[in-house]
């Protein structure tokens, strides 16, 4: 993704099982036993905390930065100063792995949730165990504290139920159906919107309107096993058609967008952006793919196939096939396309033009080809009497047109006359007696 650069730390030995980031900009990963700690820059571990007996699957910072809390596999939880490297205390209350841990808002309560279908709360400064969740049938693989409020706390379970608990009234006051074992959840800065990742689905709820499904998205080909939330955002403007509805565009700047414009013809996108800068760019323009029926009239004529041109022209006529029409005529060969017709080409022929002379997007062009063929065919009427019979057709139709244009023309003779008229009187002239007793012409106009 343009805009990330990528740095490679130390390659460890065994799988990352999970991976935090605390406030102070340090990044801490657990792998196998052990927890790593990294610096902003560095590039190896700046701590470990290897004080477990078995594999160490979570782990989180207290909001300050100066406490971690880690779970592992034996079901046991440990909270470390970041200043040493053993644990504070050990808490006992979870009989299989503990994959969910999280400090609450008020930063002296942690939720842990655990393969043993249960979700705890504890008290970190009294070490003592608060309350016990058992609604889940299956696994609890993840969850999080809300950050405005101390009392409700978020987990996800293999049962492929996400549960809202509130530590108020000892149970959970929501619940919504994934569809899928939920692998991770992540709860809004604002606590209105949650998401949940199971399977190849992620979903977004509307916490505020009781759980409602605003968006399941499927743009992953196997299972989404992790999320997390930008706090810069996205810094992007997408363009998107709206005959498809997909992004045709896409254009990145270096803060976030507050507004934009576009202008009339579509050449110049402007945006404005939270550092105050007004950037202005153009909108590339895509380039139309040709139609498929295009390609088959560009191959008759470039193989000089100038009749099997205008017979697959006449077969629909349109703006396109018209301006194949005038590219025959054009090139000198519309006479040639027409000469040889038999009695049904040239009464189809005749058909298209009794039935769209009288258009006006195509009787300049059809005029023409009219004309064509009464000079080709003249010396063969009546010969033919369906031939003569359309031909009869086409006179009366345009005799019929001229005299209504005649029509037109007498009417739009009137109305220049009543315009005339009305700018006469718009601008009239009118004779005012001066005070020295003689006529002035003063010309007033609206």
């Amino acid at each position: 993704q343009a805009g990330f650069k990528f740095l490679t730390l130390t390659i460890q030995t065994h799988p990352i099982l999970g991976i935090w980031c605390c406030i102070k900009s340090r990044l801490f990963s657990s792998a196998s036993s052990r927890i790593h700690i990294y610096g902003r820059y560095s590039q190896e571990p700046i701590k470990t905390f290897s004080r477990f007996k078995d594999t160490a699957y979570c782990a989180t910072f207290r909001q300050d930065g100066k406490l971690l809390v880690a779970g592992s596999e034996d079901g046991g939880i440990q909270p470390f100063d970041i200043s040493g490297r053993t644990p504070l205390r050990r808490f006992e209350g979870h009989t299989k792995a503990v994959h969910v841990v999280d400090f609450t808002a008020d930063k002296y309560h942690v939720v842990f949730g655990a393969d043993d279908y249960t979700v705890k709360l504890w008290d970190i400064p009294n070490s003592k165990e608060i309350l016990t969740f058992k609604e889940h049938s299956d696994y609890a693989r993840c969850g999080c504290a809300s950050k405005l409020n101390s009392d409700l706390f978020i987990t996800g379970s293999y049962d492929h139920t996400v549960k809202m608990f509130d530590a108020r009234t000892n149970k959970s006051v929501l619940s919504v159906e994934h569809g899928q074992p939920v692998e991770s959840v992540l709860l809004f800065p604002s606590g209105g919107l949650l998401v949940s990742a199971g399977g190849r689905y992620v979903k977004v709820w509307d916490m505020l309107k009781g759980g409602q499904l605003l968006v399941s998205l499927k743009n992953h080909h196997k299972t989404v096993t992790c999320l997390c939330l930008s706090s810069s955002g996205q810094r992007k403007v997408k363009v998107y058609s709206t005959a498809s509805y997909k992004v045709v565009h896409s254009f990145d700047y270096a803060a976030l967008i507050l507004s934009l414009a576009l202008s009339h013809q579509d050449e110049t996108i402007v945006v404005g952006m939270t550092n105050g800068i007004l950037s202005k760019d153009s909108l590339p323009r895509r380039r139309r793919p040709a139609k498929k029926y295009l390609e088959l009239y560009d191959r008759d004529l470039k193989h000089f196939w100038i009749s099997k041109t205008l017979d697959r022209v006449l077969e629909h006529l349109s703006e396109v096939t018209v301006s194949i029409i005038k590219e025959l005529n054009r090139r000198g060969d519309l006479a040639n396309a027409l000469v040889g017709q038999n009695e049904k080409e040239i009464s189809h022929a005749l058909n298209i033009l009794i039935r769209n002379l009288s258009q006006p997007r195509f009787a300049p062009v059809l005029i023409n080809v009219a004309e064509i063929i009464i000079d080709i065919y003249l010396p063969v009427i009546g010969q033919s009497p369906v031939v003569d019979k359309k031909f009869l057709v086409l006179q009366g139709l345009v005799e019929k047109e001229i005299d209504y244009q005649k029509e037109l023309l007498e009417t739009l003779g009137m109305m220049d006359m009543l315009f005339a008229t009305m700018r006469r009187k718009e601008s009239t002239s009118m004779l005012e007696h001066t005070s020295d007793g003689f006529l002035e012409k003063k010309k007033i106009e609206s």
